[in-house]
């Protein structure tokens, strides 16, 4: 049943996605590293995913999915959006899945994307696991940020879930790669400056839940 629903999630979700009207801007860092054969690992924050799925990656790129019965709902999805898809979660799998990233990423043909303050918080909190990829991998670490014009925003999902309204103006951000021995700290504040610039794009401040911080 779960399959079931993830597809036809899938089916709305690339609908959806498609009527986004999506304004991409790439740091010049970001553009000339469009070429350098070194695999990338996207980075952003849960809960801006969705528009960023709307950018068209430069290669194929693979996401870690937890053994979870809604991760198996949003395995067959992503899947469905062009995704190559991992299972495994913080509790069940991790390690091994971690590793097949790890293998998948060193091949030379694959980048990886992962919301680095997942899969369950604290919100803008990076976790170790974007730091062990990128360092197991050789990868360059590239910051993501997404903001909306018009979008719901799930106040109550620990990960406040911005879903764009259909048709909304969507801008994407790509900041200036990291290399493989940047810090968290460094990559948390590379991905929370990408976001504040996606939302400058739409002329707007930077915005972060109960104003504690900027996205």
């Amino acid at each position: 049943m779960r399959d079931v629903l993830g597809i036809v999630l899938g089916l709305v979700a690339r609908l959806w996605l498609a009527t986004l009207r999506l304004d991409v801007r790439l740091s010049p860092e970001a553009e000339a590293a469009l070429a350098d054969a070194r695999p990338w690992i996207l980075a952003f924050w849960h809960g801006r995913q969705f528009p960023l799925l709307a950018w068209r990656r430069r290669r194929p790129t693979a996401v870690l999915v937890s053994l979870s019965a809604d991760g198996t709902m949003q395995a067959r999805a992503l899947a469905m959006l062009g995704m190559d898809v991992l299972r495994g979660s913080s509790s069940r799998g991790g390690s091994r899945a971690m590793m097949r990233l790890v293998r998948l990423l060193c091949r030379g043909d694959h980048d990886a994307a992962f919301a680095i303050d997942g899969p369950r918080g604290p919100l803008g909190i990076a976790k170790p696991g974007v730091r062990f990829a990128a360092r197991s991998a050789s990868a360059l670490v590239v910051p993501m940020g997404a903001a909306a014009r018009r979008a719901v925003v799930f106040r109550r999902a620990w990960d406040q879930f911005v879903l764009p309204w259909p048709g909304s103006k969507v801008t994407v951000t790509l900041g200036a790669p990291l290399g493989a021995e940047a810090g968290l700290d460094a990559i948390e504040a590379a991905v929370a400056s990408e976001v504040a610039r996606a939302e400058a794009c739409l002329g707007r401040g930077p915005s972060w839940p109960g104003g504690k911080r900027p996205w």
